[in-house]
């Protein structure tokens, strides 16, 4: 018998191991799209970012969380070429960059969905799509037929738009927020960019349109892209992220994978934050 349970004992042990082991190959297994190492941002005497280290997985979402004055559009600010650190590293697909402006970040795979969507509502759809990277014709004109067909496809195919009233030459104004923002999405989605900065995308939506925007964007990993998602409302982030960094005053305070905390932990977590200036920790 006592045989039988030490046999036992070195099987579980055994499946234990194991199960460490494969746990630990697929977290090495993650390939690393973005890495802030070190990175300081000061405006005058105002340090507005204080020694920020993060990092961002290819097919992964993370939303950064924090209270208004955290540095959250500091730092993506940081991450599109809008401001530059005043110290600090930045790595892209494993290589140093120096990201100096929003068309190099653009060119390198990196784009930005504001709240306020950057759309031209007195504008159609197609010209929309293409404002500032417009298809040209090998004499260097616009090839606007190029444009209108390459804007159907993104309308079916990366948005998932089936209405026939909305056209390539159906103005913007015309659209819901939720399918506003549907369109800044596919936009990303066609330029093949391999992280997409969500900054509020779902302020001043209703619940039916706020609902159509998480769907976009738990879409994005089935596309195997990556996101960070910033947004006020846990309830949102939570249904669609993967990990969660805190920041407050400019530093990351509290980072956590969503399989280690529920919703309602979150939430205290920010409570605690809020009340007493840092995050309790758990032995």
């Amino acid at each position: 018998m006592l045989l039988l349970h030490w046999q036992q004992y070195k099987s579980d042990k055994l499946n234990f191991i194991t199960c460490l082991t494969f746990k630990a190959g697929l977290f090495s297994m993650a390939e690393e799209l973005l890495k802030l190492q070190n990175i300081y941002k000061n405006f005058g005497n105002v340090k507005v970012l204080k020694d920020v280290n993060i990092k961002i997985n290819k097919g992964e979402v993370v939303a950064l969380i924090g209270d208004n004055g955290a540095g959250k559009s500091t730092l993506i600010k940081v991450i599109t070429g809008v401001h530059s650190p005043n110290s600090g590293k930045v790595f892209f697909k494993e290589k140093e960059v120096q990201i100096k402006s929003v068309a190099q970040s653009r060119k390198m795979g990196i784009e930005a969905v504001y709240q306020e969507r950057a759309l031209c509502d007195q504008q159609e759809l197609y010209r929309n799509i293409f404002a500032g990277r417009e298809i040209t014709n090998s004499f260097g004109f616009l090839d606007i037929k190029k444009q209108r067909k390459e804007a159907e496809k993104i309308l079916r195919d990366y948005i998932g738009f089936t209405s026939k009233a909305i056209t390539v030459d159906s103005q913007v104004m015309g659209l819901s927020g939720g399918e506003k923002q549907g369109v800044a999405f596919g936009r990303s989605l066609y330029f093949n960019s391999d992280l997409i900065v969500l900054d509020e995308p779902t302020m001043g939506l209703s619940i039916q349109e706020t609902e159509k925007v998480l769907n976009f964007v738990k879409g994005l990993k089935n596309e195997n892209k990556s996101a960070i998602f910033i947004d006020h409302n846990i309830i949102h982030v939570y249904g669609a992220a993967d990990r969660f960094i805190i920041l407050d005053r400019g530093e990351v305070v509290g980072e956590f994978n969503k399989e280690d905390i529920s919703r309602e932990e979150l939430v205290q977590k920010m409570i605690q934050l809020h009340e007493s200036g840092k995050i309790k920790v758990e032995d």
